[in-house]
């Protein structure tokens, strides 16, 4: 996901692709630096406001195409996820941290792309919407399962799963 460019204090200028605003010197060990200080009569609240509203749109990665983990075929894809009721599942088996706390970040009614990866056609296969808060990942606990962690206690999991909806 590519991050946010940083810009400086001021008003974007559509015509001319470049910041308005008055240009100051100010004083650091007799270098003068330039500094933008704001002269447009826009309100900054309206920016502020503007990304409040902004959604986010999450990426969620599966596997359409058979692969065996432990002696368990681990494939789901979005005729998977047709085929379950009301076109609701679960997302578990999540064992990387960082997308561990993506998935915590996740809010209820924003939006992901349902994204094939590592298979003949990959990309973006459906639209699905968070329709559940963070919970603990139940496979994380089960012997049996591909996902089964050992180290991870009832008392202090470590591993998360959503709900999602396909729509």
């Amino acid at each position: 996901m590519p991050r946010p460019r940083k810009r400086l204090a001021g008003t974007a200028d559509p015509d001319k692709k470049r910041l308005s605003g008055k240009r100051t010197k100010t004083e650091n060990s007799g270098e003068a630096s330039p500094q933008v200080e704001n002269s447009s009569p826009q309100n900054t609240s309206s920016s502020e406001i503007c990304v409040k509203n902004l959604s986010r749109y999450w990426l969620m990665k599966s596997e359409p195409e058979s692969r065996i983990e432990k002696g368990v075929d681990v494939k789901f894809g979005i005729e998977d996820l047709k085929a379950q009721p009301k076109h609701t599942t679960c997302w578990d088996g999540i064992r990387n941290y960082q997308a561990r706390n993506f998935l915590r970040a996740m809010k209820l009614e924003e939006e992901a792309f349902f994204y094939h990866s590592n298979c003949k056609e990959p990309g973006i296969a459906g639209l699905m919407k968070i329709v559940k808060e963070a919970y603990p990942d139940h496979t994380q606990f089960e012997k049996n399962s591909p996902h089964y962690d050992p180290s991870s206690k009832k008392e202090d999991p470590k591993w998360s799963m959503k709900s999602l909806i396909l729509f």
